[in-house]
């Protein structure tokens, strides 16, 4: 047993010194401190990253297929009134959607930019006694209300009840409505007049877009898109002004959820139009996202970076409409964001790490020290210093 007992002794990697021997100095008590000092810091910020989770980040192909694209959006315009706005979206595969109403919503905003009123898109209409009805005459009493679209039906028994259905007929014919005075709807809404009203108002248009996760826009103009001969005009009533100031704000724009980090460049942009009509343009490159949280919560959503141009439109030119464009493209890349904590036994192989690198450094600085001194103390007493 003893033998076995000296056999581990000699395998003792760390022999011990006699206390006699120890020389202690003030600079090595200094080092000491500030080494200690230093191993402190070092350690809590360690601590720090294993306590906090960290985000870890790669790329891959996108391999959806499929899917929708949300678009939330929240943009002020405080020269357009909420009743000439509109929001059309289309893509690459063909998909259109003029005069978008559904999960939007308008806030009517008087000079100073407050809220007047909040509506649903759309201007509603009124009830009215005896309005005319498709065949010319007058609404009789326990008879059904069929108005007329002024020849943009599509079918004989196809109705317009409200001056937005005329107005709905006619896009969808290729027409523009040049007088809404004119139709009976619109006159007993109290269309044009409610129009006139919001003169010199601005709008507050918020809400959401569900469309085709392929390339595409979506854009905001003033008056009704239609399609005409393979090109897209608008209604632009002539009670409404030949000019439009499409100075504007992006209060908010996503494509999908937000998640913890990400950046959206176009919130708070804002934009003052100093020449007549014009179109401005931003083009967008969308980025698909995932992202998931420590625990295991998945986030599908998107990051974009962008640039803009504004291009002034012409008189005669029909490609060049005023408004507000957004154009955007999606990348072939996906990012993958990974929230996680750091494993137990990487935090201890760096606070190992940090107490021996720390001890050995200051070891060799406190015997560069200290050997510097007793070599210059030496030269001092035989008198060949300096």
């Amino acid at each position: 047993m003893a033998g076995v007992m000296n056999r581990l002794k000699s395998l003792d990697a760390y022999p011990k010194i006699n206390d006699d021997f120890y020389s202690r100095t003030l600079s090595g008590g200094l080092i000491t401190l500030a080494s200690s000092l230093v191993m402190l810091i070092l350690f809590f910020s360690e601590l720090r990253l294993y306590l906090h989770p960290v985000t870890e980040s790669q790329l891959r192909v996108d391999t959806s297929r499929g899917e929708k694209l949300r678009i939330n959006f929240d943009v002020t315009f405080p020269a357009l009134a909420c009743s000439i706005i509109s929001l059309d979206s289309m893509d690459i595969s063909g998909e259109q959607h003029l005069d978008v109403r559904h999960d939007i919503s308008k806030r009517r905003l008087d000079a100073y930019g407050n809220v007047i009123e909040t509506r649903q898109d759309g201007i509603g209409h009124t009830k009215i006694e005896n309005p005319l009805q498709k065949h010319g005459g007058r609404l009789e009493h326990n008879e059904t209300y069929c108005g007329s679209c002024y020849g943009a039906e599509s079918s004989d028994d196809e109705c317009c009840n409200s001056c937005e259905e005329v107005r709905e007929a006619y896009r969808k014919k290729g027409w523009a409505m040049t007088d809404p005075e004119i139709i009976d709807q619109c006159k007993r809404e109290g269309y044009v007049q409610r129009v006139k009203e919001e003169e010199g108002e601005g709008c507050n248009i918020f809400g959401f877009l569900e469309v085709n996760k392929v390339a595409g826009s979506f854009h905001f103009v003033p008056g009704k898109t239609f399609r005409q001969s393979g090109f897209h005009l608008q209604d632009l009533l002539v009670f409404q002004g030949d000019s439009y100031n499409i100075s504007h704000k992006v209060n908010r724009l996503t494509f999908g959820e937000r998640f913890p980090g990400v950046v959206n460049p176009l919130d708070g942009v804002q934009w003052t139009q100093e020449t007549l009509n014009g179109m401005y343009q931003y083009f967008i490159k969308v980025v698909p996202t995932e992202y998931t949280d420590v625990r295991g919560h998945v986030i599908q959503s998107n990051q974009f970076s962008v640039t803009e141009h504004f291009e002034k439109t012409e008189a005669g030119r029909t490609q060049s409409l005023p408004g507000v464009f957004f154009f955007y493209d999606l990348s072939p890349i996906k990012v993958i964001f990974t929230e996680q904590h750091v494993e137990f036994l990487h935090f201890l192989t760096n606070v190992c790490a940090i107490v021996g690198g720390i001890f050995t450094v200051s070891g060799i600085i406190d015997s560069f020290v200290y050997h510097g001194q007793r070599a210059i103390k030496k030269k001092m007493e035989i008198g060949k210093f300096g």
